[in-house]
């Protein structure tokens, strides 16, 4: 079949990839010439595991192109595929902009029936304004050609999603034509060969069901934060309750570490979005405002725990960071708690040595060069002259560390532990003051 795909960031990119691995003509159309370029030449721009090898290898197959020719896109795919940005408007909203104008973009230009799929997060009644903008657009050119929009959610963990679209868990199709379900089924159906996966709703239940299982694993990660929290003040280890609570098959053990709280780009931006659509219609979801309040809180925990440790006298003090990323397998930064971590620590005047496995090159993009920020090149070398360890994110490099390094290492053996890494007695043992979240401990 063939497909063209709108946005080659993320979540296009991983969909172009993997519907030509299994045979599919994929165009993937971007406006920003300098990553076509790049794509062009076999550079993937994103860190994801596995992405690399599927680009390049269905690239030498002519299966899959990279252009900014608009053009070549709409009259090249029966499926167009919408995959753009929608990155949170001030008030928490979706901004919409970038589908609405690849919706225009393909109404100008389409000679026959093409369906529309929305692949981007988005919020439920967008399919709606995309059918609107197209027809417009059509009416405006005298046409009456048909078409279909569909909204087909993308549930992609970073840092596993070649992985969860190759092998889906569901592929949830919203549409409001038996034709349309049909066609989507088949361009799925290899991916769909075990049992069926395909879930076919109507269309708003489908926009709906995407922030709802995004809202839903958030809600989750900040219900353990707050128990955590709880647990210090009570004396008790969050991580016997994690155990305790997570072998009951009504809950499981998904999603229910307590930490720093979670980052990334979409849990923030969907919780935000889904509670801004309720506030339109009238409904306040309390829930949600406070799953989002809780995750700001716990951003700061192993701040706040740091203030403590040192009474606030963080100025002129060096602290080392291990892990940049959201989260592990990923480079990506946005809505990191490491950056609420280091603006924190900046603002107090400390200084941050800080490593991370891949993430090292957004964050130099991020933050530019600044004598407060050493970006080091091993998880050894950021504990040079530093007073304390923090640990933001669980890459496996730092699970089983050399302690007797960071010990001699440190100017004293401090460990802010962001992700209940280690053991806490084995920890107190080797001599190591050691501040997990919820392990019992009372500081701040």
């Amino acid at each position: 079949m063939k497909v063209s795909v709108f946005g080659s960031g993320y979540v296009g990119l991983v969909t172009g990839a993997c519907l030509a691995e299994v045979g599919n003509d994929v165009v993937c159309i971007d406006i920003d010439q300098g990553k076509i370029d790049r794509l062009n030449q076999g550079e993937v721009p994103i860190y994801e595991p596995g992405l690399d090898a599927l680009v390049k290898r269905n690239m030498a197959a002519h299966r899959l192109r990279f252009t900014t020719d608009v053009d070549l896109g709409v009259e090249h795919g029966l499926f167009q595929f919408i995959a753009v940005g929608t990155p949170p408007d001030e008030d928490g909203s979706a901004d919409l902009q970038y589908v609405l104008t690849v919706a225009r973009s393909i109404g100008e230009r389409m000679q026959d029936y093409r369906i529309v799929v929305n692949k981007s997060t988005v919020p439920v009644g967008t399919a709606d304004k995309v059918r609107a903008v197209i027809k417009a657009v059509l009416a405006d050119r005298q046409s009456e050609l048909e078409f279909d929009v569909v909204s087909n959610p993308e549930f992609l963990k970073e840092g596993a999603a070649v992985e969860d679209f190759m092998k889906p868990d569901r592929i949830v199709v919203g549409t409001d034509n038996p034709r349309t379900t049909e066609l989507l089924r088949a361009l799925y159906a290899p991916f769909n060969r075990n049992h069926d996966r395909l879930v076919a709703m109507d269309i708003r239940s489908a926009e709906l069901t995407k922030y709802a299982a995004n809202a839903m694993l958030a809600t989750k990660i900040s219900f353990m934060n707050e128990l955590a929290n709880l647990a210090e003040r009570l004396g008790a280890d969050i991580e016997k309750v994690r155990i305790g609570i997570g072998s009951d098959p009504r809950i499981g053990y998904h999603f229910i570490y307590p930490g720093c709280g979670y980052g990334g780009s979409c849990f923030p931006k969907d919780v935000k979005a889904l509670e801004r659509t309720a506030r339109e219609v009238g409904y306040q979801a309390q829930l949600l405002r406070a799953v989002e309040d809780v995750n700001d809180r716990q951003k700061r925990r192993l701040v706040d725990k740091i203030n403590a440790y040192f009474k606030a006298d963080l100025k002129g003090r060096t602290f080392a960071l291990w892990g940049l990323a959201f989260k592990p397998n990923t480079d990506d930064m946005r809505e990191a708690s490491s950056r609420a971590v280091m603006e924190a620590l900046w603002a107090a005047g400390a200084q941050v040595r800080a490593f991370d496995p891949v993430a090292m090159a957004e964050a130099a993009r991020i933050f530019g060069e600044r004598p407060d920020l050493v970006l080091c090149d091993s998880p050894e070398a950021a504990l040079q002259g530093a007073d304390a360890l923090i640990i933001v994110t669980e890459w496996n490099v730092f699970r089983s560390p050399d302690f007797d390094l960071i010990k001699a290492t440190l100017s004293q053996p401090v460990i802010f532990d962001g992700r209940n890494l280690y053991d806490p007695a084995r920890l107190k043992a080797m001599g190591f003051r050691y501040f997990g979240i919820g392990r019992g401990d009372t500081l701040a």
